[in-house]
């Protein structure tokens, strides 16, 4: 099971607000470390660290982390919200998974997959 993500971005606070107004994530207890940064919970537990860093370009063809991905529920309702809130998204449905995708970036470009399975997968025949 993964415990949690931490992300490096330019933006701290925009990256906090974009997290917490989108995922609904709150911040919460962080150790006192001596470099600022925040800890996002869900449900209770710390799932988001933000940490400062300098931003740029990445490289995809090399060894990275393409992408962040968060189950929720409320697929219509998150489609709803990101456009009253005016963020752009593209979607994916993977009916064979009984599941669909819409996929936002974070205000310095973090990708962040939002995963939404409420139907169920087909069985195989």
């Amino acid at each position: 099971m993964l415990d949690h993500v931490t992300l490096r971005t330019a933006d701290l606070e925009g990256t906090r607000i974009f997290l917490e107004t989108v995922l609904d994530l709150k911040p919460g207890n962080r150790p006192d470390f001596p470099f600022p940064g925040y800890w996002l919970y869900a449900n209770g537990e710390p799932i988001v660290h933000l940490i400062p860093g300098e931003g740029g370009a990445v490289d995809r063809r090399g060894e990275t982390i393409d992408h962040v991905g968060f189950r929720l529920a409320g697929y219509l309702q998150y489609r709803q919200k990101l456009e009253t809130l005016g963020v752009a998204y593209s979607t994916m449905d993977l009916p064979e998974l009984g599941e669909r995708r819409l996929f936002v970036r974070t205000p310095t470009g973090i990708l962040l997959e939002l995963v939404f399975r409420e139907g169920a997968a087909p069985q195989p025949q």
